[in-house]
C-alpha cells in the first residue's frame, strides 16, 4: 500500500498528459502538492485543473527540460511557490523516428530524442540534488522503459536514450545514497498514452500483436505506472534505491 505523501511537494515533468498526468493525480491523491511541468501549456494546465477540481493544490510551469535556463527556473519556482522539493518524477520523453535503421536515422532527430529524453532527465536531476542536499534528502523517480532493458527495433535513439536512464539513475543513486536521496527507474512496457497512440494508428493488428508481447496480454495503462512511481517516491520504498523496476505486463520477464 501507498503511504500517504501529506506535507510533501512533487514535481513531475511531462505532466500535461499520459504517465506524468496519471501520476501528478496520484500524487495529489496521496496528500502531495504537485508541480506539474511540460512543453504544452493546454495540457499542464488541465492536469493542474483536475488536481484542483478535486481538491488538491497543483502549479503548473512551462518547461523543456532540454534547456538548462528551463529547468533551473522550474526548482526555483517550486521552492518559491511551495519553500521544498521531497519527491521529483523526470518523466518527460519523446519516441524519436520509429521504424527507421540505425543507417538512415536522421541526425537531428537523434539529437533532440537524446537531447530531451536523457540529457533532459540528467538536467532535472542536477537542479534537484542540488537543492535536495540542502534540504537534506528526497526522491528521484526517473522514466526510462522496458527499452531501457532490452533493445529490438523501436528506433535507435529511444533506446539509447532510455538505456542511458537506466545507467544515470543507477549512477546517481550510488553517488548520492549517503545523502538521505533515493533515485530509481520505472521502465513501463506499451501504455496507452498519446505516444502509443501514434504508433498503433488505429490499427487493431499492430496493436494486437505489441499485445501478445506482453505475458499479461494486453496494453498497461497509465495509472498502474503512476501507482509505482507513487511507492518508489514514499516512505514504504526507503530501503529501494537505484533499481529500473519493470512496469510490463511481464515483457522483459521472457
Amino acid at each position: 500500500m501507498t503511504e500517504k505523501l501529506d506535507g510533501k511537494v512533487a514535481l513531475v515533468t511531462g505532466g500535461g498528459s499520459g504517465i506524468g498526468r496519471a501520476s501528478a493525480l496520484a500524487f495529489a491523491r496521496q496528500g502531495a502538492r504537485v508541480v506539474i511541468s511540460d512543453i504544452n501549456v493546454d495540457g499542464g494546465q488541465a492536469t493542474v485543473d483536475a488536481i484542483e477540481s478535486a481538491g488538491g493544490q497543483a502549479t503548473f510551469v512551462r518547461v523543456d527540460v532540454s534547456q538548462t535556463s528551463d529547468v533551473e527556473a522550474m526548482i526555483k519556482k517550486t521552492i518559491e511557490v511551495y519553500g521544498q522539493l521531497d519527491c521529483a518524477f523526470n518523466n518527460a520523453g519523446v519516441e524519436g523516428a520509429v521504424g527507421v535503421s540505425i543507417c538512415d536515422y536522421p541526425e537531428d532527430n537523434w539529437d533532440q530524442v537524446i537531447d530531451i529524453n536523457l540529457k533532459g532527465v540528467w538536467l532535472c536531476m542536477k537542479y534537484e540534488l542540488s537543492h535536495m542536499l540542502r534540504q537534506g534528502g528526497g526522491s528521484i523517480v526517473n522514466t526510462a522503459s522496458v527499452a531501457g532493458l532490452v533493445g529490438g527495433t523501436f528506433g535507435a535513439a529511444y533506446y539509447a536514450s532510455k538505456h542511458g536512464v537506466v545507467g544515470l539513475t543507477k549512477a546517481a543513486a550510488i553517488e548520492y545514497g549517503k545523502s538521505n536521496i533515493r533515485v530509481n527507474a520505472v521502465c513501463p512496457g506499451v501504455i496507452r498514452t498519446e505516444m502509443a497512440e501514434r504508433i498503433l494508428k488505429d490499427n487493431q493488428a499492430v496493436e494486437g500483436a505489441i499485445s501478445a508481447q506482453h505475458p499479461l496480454g494486453r496494453l498497461g495503462a497509465p495509472a498502474e505506472v503512476a501507482d509505482a512511481v507513487v511507492w518508489l517516491s514514499s516512505d514504504g520504498a526507503s530501503f529501494i534505491t537505484g533499481q529500473a523496476i519493470a512496469v510490463d505486463g511481464g515483457y522483459v520477464a521472457q
